[in-house]
């Protein structure tokens, strides 16, 4: 079982005021880390840990790993998260979406989700409370590095928190006592997911004059376009809901990286 859980519910209410207040701040844009030494010495931490586990095994696992069994893994792992995409999609309002969500959930299910057969008519597409939040009006407030999560914000931070709660994967993996499931799924999430960033984190270190910076840019900006729904075009709905959260994003200048 997943020990950490009891705690959420705290961590929950302290991040939902801290968005609350955040998001109704006017910051500009050096106060948008207003926690950047704490968040400077979890990223080394954070990097400690990559270096010496999850690069390392996201390597292992790129390299060793047949194609066929890599895919089938992410069809998986984005099959197991129908549940809480559909949730989501509900609370936007983004009902084309919501329906693509169930086609593609039903239709994989003969598959028991090992190949996405409903991919040529309906794309996978991602939604999670964070940007559910975004689209409700609510602000991203400061700029968090969560320890062992990486980048994030109060908001996005409560949305994994949301997340977790709506998962009818994690709960029917608790209440059976299926520990197994829960710790793989997490343990192939964070693997595949790092196997995805492995070349642009490269990259970005070696020609970065300020890696943290970096990151933090590139956090910021991915946001925003899965906010947007950029892959497929905003919907009113999003486009009208993202306006006041990501005002400030749009007014700041650039971050300085060195």
């Amino acid at each position: 079982m997943v020990r950490a859980r009891p705690s959420v519910s705290a961590l929950a209410a302290s991040l939902l005021a801290a968005a609350i207040l955040t998001g109704c701040a006017s910051m500009n844009d050096e106060a948008r880390d207003p926690l950047e030494p704490l968040n400077r010495h979890i990223f080394a931490v954070n990097q400690a840990v990559d270096v010496v586990i999850v690069r390392p095994l996201a390597v292992t696992y790129r390299d060793l790993v047949p194609d066929p069994i890599k895919t089938a893994v992410n069809n998986f792992l984005n099959y197991l998260k129908s549940p809480v995409i559909l949730a989501n999609d509900l609370m936007q309002g983004e009902w084309k979406r919501a329906g693509e969500t169930v086609e593609r959930f039903v239709n994989n299910t003969m598959t028991l989700g090992l190949a996405d057969i409903a991919a040529p008519r309906v794309p996978f597409h991602d939604e999670d409370f964070g940007q559910t939040l975004a689209v409700w009006g609510a602000g991203d407030g400061p700029y968090l590095v969560l320890p062992l999560i990486g980048p994030s914000n109060p908001r996005d931070a409560l949305g994994i928190v949301v997340d977790w709660f709506i998962d009818p994967v994690y709960w029917t993996a608790r209440n059976n006592r299926w520990d197994g499931l829960t710790y793989g799924r997490t343990a192939a999430r964070v693997i595949t997911a790092r196997v995805d960033t492995l070349k642009i984190t490269d990259d970005l270190e070696r020609t970065s004059l300020d890696y943290y910076a970096a990151l933090r840019d590139i956090y910021r900006q991915r946001r925003n376009d899965e906010i947007r729904n950029r892959a497929t075009g905003p919907t009113p709905r999003a486009a009208a809901g993202e306006e006041k959260a990501l005002v400030r994003e749009e007014q700041a200048p650039p971050v300085a990286t060195n």
